[in-house]
């Protein structure tokens, strides 16, 4: 007899696409102990004034000099780290029925709504 005509449960096993536990693959965070920012500067006086900005930002990084003649600064990945802005916050508008905010004793819809 045919197999098409008796279920047997799936024919083919089938791979789960479903992942468990944390995530293994997790991108590296700049700046940190493990993975330091790599920065080139042209003079001892510039290192010194990078050492600065990487300790007041909390940060690790290998830093050299470079003095051969046509030598660039490579600092990018420093300024792309210092550049980040801060997440804006809006102020929660109170509710109707909550007290005002400017220090009356009414209710929000009855003195500044």
């Amino acid at each position: 007899m045919s197999d098409k005509f008796f279920f047997k449960g799936r024919q083919d096993a089938r791979q789960s696409h479903i992942k468990y536990g944390y995530e293994t693959k997790a991108r590296p965070i700049a700046g940190s102990k493990k993975h330091p920012l790599t920065l080139v500067v042209t003079s001892e006086a510039r290192k010194q004034e990078v050492i600065l900005l990487v300790e007041d930002a909390e940060l690790f990084a290998n830093i050299t000099v470079d003095t051969s003649e046509g030598a660039e600064e490579s600092i990018t990945e420093l300024n792309a780290i210092m550049s980040k802005t801060a997440p804006v916050t809006i102020e929660k508008v109170p509710a109707r029925n909550e007290p005002c905010p400017c220090g009356s004793t009414k209710k929000y819809k009855k003195c500044c709504g």
